[in-house]
């Protein structure tokens, strides 16, 4: 039986408008949805048989409210669901073990400035072993979408209340490192680009380095235009395996000097989708992200999908 995509449900607005996503994402994968309950997802533990069955109880009402949106939402979804015990990232981190997809809810800043990240996500985007998508509440199907009137990505969201055309899939945008490239990172966004028939956005920012980095030869020494002409032949050459095996995917590469973070933030805005990557360490301590990650998690309203890679 393949691999489920996994939902992480705790009866909040965030937790089903990501089990709404994940079901989404499970059919165009063409594997089943798990919907994953963590039964002291908040932490307050009280002893006894009594204060047990009532959290199983929670936890089933939770869990029937996220079907039911599911079921409505997206029919299609082959649908099971679980109670594992907490805490509730241990639970979610052994769950990633055993699946394609991790999708957890976080509450959306006003205006669709960005997520507020609960130390439960952070701690499990940090450590999985599996792709982490974290799917802001309110988060809409036709959201991925291109406005309807006159094709602009800037017209707005689902929430402005327009039209969206259904057959045309906002970008997936990739922030890469051209130095550092990973497999695992750049496959996971032109399979996404695919499945949604999308064009994927691949973005490597660049900065100057002082006069203390550079070293003979360097890139660094040229001018400002030949130097992004030579950082876009770089990732041209990192993408070139990637376009060979997805023909039916377009690529546009960006190389903008500025700020990662700035760069990919501003990208987001438009973007169906944001994938960015995650190095594990061999011996983590704490919920930590890269400065890239951390910021893309914190400031980017879309749905942003944290690969991890050696």
């Amino acid at each position: 039986m393949p691999t489920p995509v996994m939902a992480g449900v705790d009866g909040s607005a965030e937790s089903f408008a990501a089990a709404e996503w994940a079901a989404r994402e499970a059919v165009r994968r063409e594997r089943p949805l798990l919907l994953l309950h963590a039964r002291n997802w908040h932490p307050r533990r009280a002893d006894g048989e009594a204060a047990d069955a009532a959290r199983r109880q929670l936890a089933r009402r939770a869990l029937r409210r996220a079907e039911e949106r599911v079921h409505r939402a997206c029919p299609a979804a082959v649908l099971s669901d679980e109670q594992v015990e907490g805490p509730a990232s241990a639970a979610l981190l052994n769950a990633a073990d055993r699946a394609d997809l991790l999708v957890l809810g976080s509450r959306g800043l006003s205006g669709f400035t960005g997520f507020l990240v609960g130390s439960v996500a952070l701690a499990v985007v940090a450590r999985a072993s599996c792709p982490v998508v974290l799917v802001r509440a309110g988060e809409q199907a036709a959201d991925g979408y291109l406005p309807a009137d006159d094709g602009s990505a800037e017209a707005g969201r689902a929430g402005d209340g327009g039209a969206f055309d259904r057959t045309r899939h906002r970008d997936v945008v990739l922030g890469l490192d051209a130095g550092d490239p990973s497999d695992d990172v750049i496959e996971f966004a032109f399979e996404a680009a695919r499945l949604r028939g999308a064009r994927l956005r691949v973005l490597y920012a660049w900065q100057e380095p002082s006069a203390f980095e550079l070293g003979p030869g360097d890139v660094a020494l040229a001018g400002k235009p030949q130097q992004a002409r030579e950082w876009r032949g770089f990732l041209s050459a990192v993408l070139q395996v990637w376009r060979d095996k997805y023909p039916g995917v377009e690529v546009v590469e960006c190389v903008p000097q500025e700020k990662a973070s700035t760069a990919l933030i501003r990208a987001a805005s438009v973007a169906g989708l944001v994938v960015v990557g995650h190095r594990l360490a061999e011996r983590p301590v704490g919920p930590r992200t890269g400065p890239v990650t951390h910021a893309v998690i914190h400031h980017v309203g879309c749905p942003v999908a944290v690969v991890p890679h050696h």
